[in-house]
């Protein structure tokens, strides 16, 4: 297990996660990995860990540099066990290194492992010398836990920034400039959509601190790290957080008899006709994390479903469930969908999408199946509507 050298000193010492397929329900089809760092200057000092399975193979990284003995200082910008989960484990070899957290994150590092660690807790602005380097360090707090941190190292122009401008990509190439660069960005957008999304404000607050850092290279805790597309990322970043849309509709929906299929397309053709872009997703045949990414820049957001036992199909309803918890803000909302008799779930969905602040146009509901003068009825409605 070879280290990587990013600068003179400061080596990748993390872990490659190739076999991870679902990370908190988002699913994560190009692996990930667990990015941990190594500055070796007067005070050797690791910056992040790994989950603890993969604890081998970073300790077989900083073997091939130091001896792990010599660390002084573990730097954990965040307690959440991807990161923090081989703390304990090289204490054990490194007993006398101090580790650095946030207030918040000492805290939750006692009440995650609850020995004693030997914890100090950093405050906002404080810097800790190395040697010929020191590292700054900035609270982030909610991107995306409460004990978020981020740390900068001026001397390199380094900024080792946990979690965010993460992708959970598993490769043993380390720089954007080494791998396919519309896949590192897709995988950006899913990460900021599926992971981010809620702590926007947060986000535009951890950017702003950040402005005037000069950067030469960002360091996340997951995937590639930044060096050649720095500027690209952050536009990006600050897009997403300002929560620009495009002119786009994502008709998103399940059917049990293809009722509420029929409807959907009508609606897709509407916003086709009208010079909108359009995406459909049947809720059956793709995930929501993978459709949540689609979501972050949609202007449209249509949700369909039949009513099944006086309530939306279950797929939807996950959906929903996870499509709130991940807050979007500012868009047009649209419910439809057949019956039979009941025809709850219309009015079940426009009241999920109401909720989210949404502005709502209004509800197509139609019973049992829509015939070709149905369909076209509503599309006229829907027409004059948009």
């Amino acid at each position: 297990m070879k280290p990587i050298e990013l600068k003179a000193g400061i080596y990748w010492v993390g872990g490659i996660d190739w076999d991870l397929r679902n990370f908190h329900g988002y699913l994560t089809q190009r692996g990930s990995t667990y990015n941990a760092y190594l500055i070796v200057d007067e005070k050797i000092t690791l910056i992040d860990t790994v989950k603890h399975y993969l604890y081998d193979e970073m300790l077989a990284r900083i073997s091939a540099v130091v001896d792990p003995a010599k660390i002084d200082y573990i730097v954990c910008n965040h307690v959440e066990m991807d990161h923090s989960g081989s703390i304990p484990l090289i204490k054990r070899i490194a007993k006398n290194a101090e580790v650095l957290a946030s207030p918040a994150g000492e805290k939750g590092l006692k009440q995650h492992y609850r020995e004693d660690l030997n914890i100090r807790a950093v405050k906002a602005g404080e810097e800790l010398r190395l040697g010929k380097r020191g590292l700054q360090f900035v609270l982030t707090p909610m991107v995306h836990w409460p004990d978020n941190m981020i740390a900068y190292c001026p001397e390199e122009k380094i900024l080792f920034s946990n979690d965010a401008f993460g992708q959970h990509i598993a490769t043993s190439e380390r720089f954007d400039d080494e791998y396919h660069a519309d896949i590192i960005m897709e995988e950006a957008k899913k990460y900021y959509a599926n992971i981010v999304l809620p702590y926007s404000a947060q986000v535009k607050k951890a950017l702003e601190a950040a402005a005037p850092l000069d950067i030469d290279m960002i360091a996340p805790s997951h995937g590639i790290l930044w060096r050649n597309a720095i500027a690209d990322i952050i536009r990006q970043y600050t897009a997403w957080s300002e929560n620009r849309v495009e002119n786009k509709a994502l008709i998103i929906y399940d059917t049990m008899w293809n009722s509420t299929r029929k409807i959907a397309y009508a609606i897709q053709g509407v916003f086709e006709n009208k010079g909108v872009q359009t995406a459909m997703y049947d809720l059956k045949l793709t995930h929501i994390s993978d459709i949540m990414t689609d979501v972050l820049t949609a202007r449209y957001i249509c949700v369909g479903s039949p009513t099944l036992n006086n309530n939306m199909l279950p797929n939807v309803a996950a959906f929903l469930a996870y499509f709130k918890g991940l807050a979007p803000k500012g868009r047009t909302g649209l419910a439809f969908g057949s019956y039979g008799w009941g025809g709850q779930s219309v009015e079940l969905v426009h009241r999920e999408l109401e909720g989210c602040g949404f502005t709502m146009l209004d509800r197509i509901r139609i019973q049992y199946i829509p015939d070709d003068g149905i369909l076209s009825e509503i599309a006229g409605k829907l027409e004059s509507a948009l």
